[in-house]
């Protein structure tokens, strides 16, 4: 059984959203503020992790800095789950990490599909120990700088809706970069890209 951390501020909301987990058959730890979610992130190692932005006192922002930062924690999938839906916070988000971005209020079917979605990729992608650090190193596949970024965004998850958004270009030109990037790596899609950037990552460590 998967072990999901919910931390969210909001009591009601926090209910709602463990009762919706735990139906799916996902046991779930509650934290109401981000200092106990860290606490709880760390004796007990859960599978994903769910977590508001706008907190008193340690915000989402923090927690994923410091998750991220913890090489035990970082490959963790985060799902920032909040009210906080514009832009630039979308930016910051992605830009820190957060596998994905689930503006209040969020269905039951959104909400199950992107925890589905991304505890299965975590599955895929655990063998490899990958850097983020850095896309220089995709270049060696004879891919431009460019699309060596795009890459190393997609090899994370994001989709091209926030590939656009981090790198400032449109998604139907991210679509063009990506159909580039698969012709000249010679495969048919994003998975078998994704794998590929994971190897050549995890070599350059």
């Amino acid at each position: 059984m998967t072990t999901i951390l919910l931390i969210e501020d909001n009591a009601s909301l926090r209910r709602n959203i463990a009762q919706i987990l735990t139906i799916e058959g996902y046991q779930v730890l509650s934290a109401a503020d981000g200092a106990t979610g860290l606490q709880m992130l760390r004796e007990s190692k859960p599978g994903l992790i769910l977590c508001d932005i706008m907190m008193p006192g340690m915000d989402g922002y923090d927690i994923l800095a410091q998750v991220r930062a913890d090489p035990a924690l970082a490959s963790l999938p985060f799902i920032f789950l909040t009210a906080k839906g514009g832009m630039p916070d979308l930016r910051t988000g992605m830009a820190l990490g957060a596998d994905d971005y689930l503006p209040k209020p969020v269905s039951s079917g959104d909400l199950l599909a992107a925890v589905r979605t991304r505890l299965q990729r975590h599955s895929q992608v655990r063998a490899f120990t990958p850097s983020f650090e850095d896309a220089t190193p995709l270049e060696k596949l004879g891919i431009s700088p460019r699309e060596a970024e795009i890459l190393l965004w997609m090899a994370q998850g994001k989709s091209n809706g926030d590939i656009g958004t981090l790198c400032g270009i449109s998604v139907g030109t991210v679509k063009k970069h990506a159909n580039h990037i698969f012709e000249k790596l010679g495969v048919e899609g994003r998975t078998s890209a994704t794998l590929r950037a994971l190897e050549v990552l995890a070599e350059s460590r």
